[in-house]
């Protein structure tokens, strides 16, 4: 009768972190340090890079394109894997994967997301801003 019995002081581990900030440029950092963080906790540790890259990406457009450089970071745990958002009040989308010229500088973020996110778009929000939003599941098993 030795068994484990888990504390029922220990606190419930979160199922979502979210965060409202104003984007600098050592803020994508700090969002992987936090996303890493959260996965470990959540045993999905197999989604850490696609996720760190996905956070970076959004963040970045945030930092680059956003006017007033304010969001809200959202990282929630889902049953098969995770959804990240980042919801701005900057109205205007950017510019689809396909319209980034060759030769530009940037313009690669959302490239970079449609080739790692299993889901992802843009969703206005009822007080004009946007919601940028990803998934990445775990695979199923062969």
């Amino acid at each position: 009768m030795n068994g484990y019995f888990p504390s029922i002081y220990a606190p419930p581990v979160a199922t979502q972190y979210r965060m409202t900030l104003t984007v600098g440029e050592h803020t994508p950092r700090h969002i992987r340090r936090i996303v890493r963080a959260f996965l470990t906790d959540w045993n999905k540790e197999h989604l850490t890079e696609p996720a760190e890259l996905a956070a970076t990406e959004l963040t970045t457009n945030v930092f680059r394109h956003v006017p007033d450089r304010r969001c809200t970071f959202l990282l929630r745990k889902q049953r098969k894997g995770v959804r990240l958002e980042v919801t701005d009040a900057y109205a205007q989308l950017h510019a689809s994967p396909a319209e980034s010229s060759p030769d530009a500088e940037g313009g690669r973020g959302l490239l970079l997301l449609t080739a790692m996110a299993d889901k992802w778009g843009v969703t206005p929000t009822p007080t004009g801003g946007k919601t940028v939003w990803c998934e990445l599941t775990t695979p199923s098993p062969v």
